[in-house]
């Protein structure tokens, strides 16, 4: 028997009082919210926050202690009186005359924390993420990633119209999807089709279940469970389709919905004896959950609208015909061959090594990459990315190389950004995290999390079957970035340590110039 689960759907019924205004923000439309206000939630927060083994809040907690931090060192710096200081108080007359201007200095802590706050996952934290990202689109509207921080919160609230509307500001104020977003809507989109035609379907195949669709949703589907741990399943399940229909009408969050519609496919196979359901059928006709392939086809039908939620429609599944290659083959492919590694800095963009570059047997490009003949070359034949973004996955290379620490996050990813046709060999989990998984090198030896370009040249440098191999530009971004214009904004990630990275290069380096390491 299938027990009941502790949370039942629910909505707010119509004699229910809309609940007080707590000073939550709405969903669908950005709520007006001064920046004087959003930091003393963070602090409040920050102050809700103790020590424990989620190290996703632990996260959080670092990020608003920054936040904050910077804030106070701000306040406590006496303003210039020119250029405008990074943080002010305006001198309008008038209600908002005292309200705070997000500067460059605090915009960067005041996302991170609304992204550190997505990460938990969490009710509360969910909204504080939601109240930064209105924080900031506040005082700038163009913010790409507010909106894109918006459109994350909505959807993990569930609120899956509001999110796309976001995510759709967003990929206006860009030229290059590296996020995927316009997969992610399409996903969306997808799966909410499938959802509604599942509801649909269940409709038409219980008419009586219409007349269930208007009473509150938590007591209609308790009476379903009751009916059905009584063996009435033909009672049972007019009350838990109308439920479902009562909750869809009432725009429940997106995974209440699924929670619900999986609690109740669930049901009908074991009411239906299905193999591997525990149950034999109720109705003593092995059909007691509806004909075995009606049944299959709404299993198929929610299937499809969690996988296109999750990954967004793919169009070639066997990612056009590419070729997996083994760490084994990898070592074959570059045996013998000079590889140059070029890095995405201001000095590889403003010179001129471009020539010299092609002369290379094979050319190593990373991430978001930005191609100027006169100065970066023209050619790139193994790309290495970070799992996490999708730029320049669409640019043909003929090896393409994507790192990642967590096994089921990287196979999204190929999933989900992969370009059929853009690579001839695509690395396998082999290759997937070179420092850890090959050179089982642990968190006690190399505490950071390795950069995509560190990953490649410990990966090169352990393999050591290249008569020469040279690092291009290379200062780590003492010169600055010099990447795609969608990419320029992102901030330098702090997940990384650049110093020990250096450190360990420079200690490998045979000759050193302003513009080349030569390691071979």
């Amino acid at each position: 028997m299938t027990k009941a689960r502790t949370r039942w759907p629910r909505q707010r019924d119509a004699e229910e009082p809309a609940p007080p205004d707590d000073g939550t923000p709405s969903l669908a439309a950005v709520r007006p919210t001064e920046l004087e206000t959003c930091l003393r939630a963070c602090a409040a927060h920050s102050g809700k926050l103790v020590a424990g083994l989620d190290r996703r809040r632990t996260a959080l907690a670092e990020a608003l202690r920054n936040l904050l931090a910077t804030h106070a060192a701000m306040e406590q710096t006496p303003a210039p009186a020119a250029p405008a200081p990074l943080l002010r108080r305006t001198t309008k007359a008038g209600p908002a005359a005292s309200a705070l201007v997000i500067g460059d200095r605090l915009m960067d802590p005041l996302l991170a924390v609304g992204n550190k706050a997505l990460d938990c996952g969490y009710e509360d934290e969910l909204k504080l993420a939601l109240l930064v990202a209105d924080t900031v689109l506040t005082q700038r509207t163009r913010s790409r990633a507010a909106w894109r921080l918006r459109a994350r919160v909505l959807e993990a609230m569930g609120a899956e119209a509001d999110a796309v509307e976001a995510y759709e500001r967003y990929l206006a104020l860009t030229d290059d999807d590296g996020f995927g977003i316009a997969a992610r809507i399409a996903g969306l989109r997808a799966g909410a089709e499938r959802q509604g035609e599942l509801l649909r379907m269940l409709e038409r195949d219980c008419p009586e279940a219409a007349g269930f669709a208007g009473g509150p949703v938590t007591d209609t589907w308790a009476e379903g469970l009751a009916l059905h741990a009584r063996g009435d399943w033909n009672r049972a399940r007019s009350r838990l389709i109308g439920a479902l229909l009562a909750q869809d009408r009432s725009g429940a969050p997106v995974p209440e919905i699924q929670e619900a519609l999986a609690h109740y496919l669930g049901l009908a196979l074991e009411a239906g004896g299905a193999p591997g359901s525990g149950a034999t059928s109720r109705n003593g006709n092995g059909n007691g959950g509806g004909d075995a392939a009606h049944l299959t086809e709404l299993i198929a039908l929610y299937a499809g609208q969690r996988r296109s939620r999750m990954r967004g429609p793919v169009a070639d599944p066997t990612f056009g015909g590419v070729e997996w290659i083994t760490l084994g083959e990898f070592r074959n492919h570059i045996a013998g061959k000079s590889i140059c590694l070029i890095a995405n800095s201001q000095r590889v963009g403003t010179g001129s090594l471009g020539a010299e570059i092609d002369a290379y047997d094979l050319v190593v490009r990373f991430n978001s990459y930005r191609i100027d003949p006169a100065a970066t070359g023209s050619r790139t034949d193994i790309h290495a990315s970070i799992h996490k973004h999708g730029f320049n996955w669409d640019q043909r290379v003929h090896t393409r190389l994507v790192f990642g620490g967590l096994a089921g996050d990287w196979k999204h990813s190929l999933r989900t950004r992969l370009v059929p046709g853009a690579q001839r060999y695509l690395g396998d989990e082999s290759l997937r995290w070179p420092l850890r998984d090959i050179g089982k090198v642990g968190t006690d030896v190399w505490p950071s999390i390795p950069t995509s370009g560190f990953n490649m040249l410990w990966l090169l440098d352990h393999l050591d079957v290249s008569p020469r191999l040279d690092l291009i530009g290379f200062d780590f971004y003492e010169s600055g970035a010099y990447r795609l214009p969608a990419a320029m904004k992102m901030p330098i990630t702090s997940v990384h340590e650049y110093t020990s990275e250096k450190a360990w290069v420079m200690e490998r380096a045979r000759s050193v110039t302003d513009t080349r390491i030569s390691l071979r």
